[in-house]
């Protein structure tokens, strides 16, 4: 049965005694009154981790710390794969079938990536001792996924191929998907906070990056180049056929048993530090007091504002973008291509930035530089203004049709500086979250930051997507055909008939106007100071008291 007793502690770093700990300089005891959280009595002794580089190695040197950040890198891999399926590569395949406010629905999908936090309470007080409190949800949501994951592979080559798809099962099919991914990921989260060493913590996120962006790439950007005929007859056969080399079934049932052989060999040959004796009962009630304890420090409620609002800016480079350039003629194997290109790029980006937020040696993280989110900051601006290039790309498009070398190689640049520039705030980010969250809640803590940080994204996506559509007016060339130009579907329905679609107002650009501007501005006006005084708290300031 599941147990409760059990919360994230120290002792995932094999220390049994507090006091070793703070003779290394790893913990710290705080008096309340002075610097201390609103919800500590004062005069309450505190121990608090003080995240100080260690005198010695520095990096992933030890043998612990590189084991555990290649088990996050494999695990991270194996999340990014229903990741890669549902946020890229389904969309592009349904978007020959489906509007712009249809695909509005599909992303419905993504959704419980971002409302994992209504659960995490859950998965971080709820364990079977014997597995350890990772284990037992990480091996039944692999699990799940892996069965999913041969369920559906057998079933969406009809889905897709029907004459009508059935976007709603299709969304819930997904959702359910989704879900399980988002439950693996809260464990992998809290696991990651005890699994590395004080000073490497900035790696987690780098493990991260590192394993989802290559999943992410199996599952969208690797697949659609294989699934492509074109593709596949250019590169790998002398004689040309009408399909690629993969179909979407085979690629699902495939990871389906890679998931199963390695959430057995987690089950089997992967053990897990036992809980400490003096762990408090930690109940699911407990747990979501606390969270909401953390959300209502001020500290806490200006951060979260900025994760929910630094994503607008960027709304409609990162889910239209990719989508308009193929609606205007450029092939799916090329910008799968262009995609794949800048992998390399954002692993060596996420690897530097992890190094750029570790401790200064010898400074408290928060109070030492003051410039823990400075490579969050610069990104910012960059992704702004790559936002802008983009929507001129579009714009630039060839307007007969055929993509020459120089125009690919701009659409190359402009994704690989896109991507790049994401991934340099993705890290920058996830690294302050790793600074600030409290090791003894560590699942709730940095699930609730990564869960605001993804609403940003995924709530006004469905809107950016309907008002790209309300947006944008045409009409076809033949009279007689009622067309809605504005999508795939009515465009497809217009040539069928002899004509092609005028498009005479473009949503697309309108609403890219609207989120840069809108971007810009926030930034200026409240992300920057509030960043600015936030970087340089106390760690205190990010605490609340813990109930024995």
């Amino acid at each position: 049965m599941l147990h409760g007793n059990e919360r994230t502690g120290l002792r995932g770093r094999n220390v049994e005694d507090l006091s070793v700990l703070e003779e290394e300089g790893l913990l710290k005891r705080v008096v309340s009154g002075e610097k201390q959280s609103r919800s500590s009595p004062k005069g309450e002794v505190r121990v608090e981790r003080v995240v100080d580089s260690v005198e010695g190695d520095e990096g992933l040197n030890n043998p612990r710390d590189r084991n555990a950040f290649a088990l996050l890198v494999l695990l991270c891999t194996l999340q990014g794969i229903p990741l890669g399926l549902t946020f890229g590569t389904l969309p592009f395949l349904l978007k020959s079938h489906l509007s712009y406010s249809q695909l509005g629905i599909f992303s419905l999908a993504t959704w419980p990536y971002s409302l994992k936090l209504l659960w995490s309470p859950i998965v971080d007080a709820w364990f079977v001792p014997k597995w350890g409190r990772r284990k037992s949800w990480i091996v039944p949501v692999q699990g799940v996924v892996g069965v999913g994951l041969w369920v559906i592979g057998g079933r969406i080559g009809r889905w897709l191929e029907a004459d009508h798809v059935d976007i709603h099962t299709i969304t819930m099919v997904f959702g359910a998907l989704i879900m399980a991914a988002a439950t693996q990921d809260i464990a992998v989260d809290g696991w990651a906070l005890t699994l590395l060493s004080p000073p490497n913590l900035s790696y987690a996120s780098t493990a991260q990056t590192i394993g989802i962006g290559i999943g992410n790439a199996l599952g969208f950007t690797v697949f659609l180049a294989f699934n492509s005929a074109e593709f596949a007859n250019k590169y790998f056969r002398t004689e040309p056929l009408d399909q690629g080399l993969v179909t979407l079934g085979g690629f699902m049932r495939f990871w389906a048993v890679v998931f199963v052989i390695v959430t057995a060999g987690i089950a089997f040959y992967k053990t897990e530090d036992p809980v400490a004796a003096d762990d408090p009962d930690m109940d699911v009630r407990k747990v979501y007091k606390i969270m909401w304890s953390i959300v209502r420090l001020k500290n806490i409620q200006s951060f979260l504002l900025i994760l929910l609002t630094c994503k607008i800016g960027f709304l409609v480079n990162d889910s239209v973008t990719g989508l308009k350039l193929l609606e205007k003629g450029l092939s799916k194997e090329d910008l799968a291509v262009a995609v794949l290109l800048d992998f390399p790029a954002q692993m060596l980006a996420g690897w530097l930035v992890a190094k750029w937020s570790r401790p200064t040696r010898g400074k408290h993280p928060l109070t030492g530089t003051g410039d823990i989110l400075r490579p969050w900051v610069m990104a910012f601006w960059a992704r702004l203004g790559m936002a802008v290039l983009a929507t001129a790309v579009v714009y630039w498009f060839p307007r007969e049709g055929s993509v020459g070398s120089g125009y690919f190689a701009l659409v190359v640049a402009t994704t690989l500086m896109s991507s790049l520039t994401s991934t340099v705030q993705f890290i920058g980010i996830c690294a302050f979250h790793t600074q600030i969250a409290d090791p003894l809640i560590g699942g709730t803590y940095m699930t609730l930051l990564n869960t605001i940080a993804n609403l940003g994204g995924t709530l006004p996506k469905p809107l950016v997507l309907r008002s790209v559509d309300v947006l944008s007016s045409g009409y076809c060339t033949v009279r007689s055909v009622v067309a809605d130009c504005a999508s795939d579907p009515g465009m497809s329905l217009c040539a069928d008939a002899g004509g092609s679609c005028v498009i005479t107002r473009d949503g697309y650009y309108i609403m890219s106007f609207i989120c840069v501007t809108l971007g810009a501005t926030l930034l200026v006006l409240y992300i920057l100071p509030t960043v600015k005084r936030l970087q340089t708290l106390p760690m205190s300031a990010w605490r609340v008291k813990i109930p024995n």
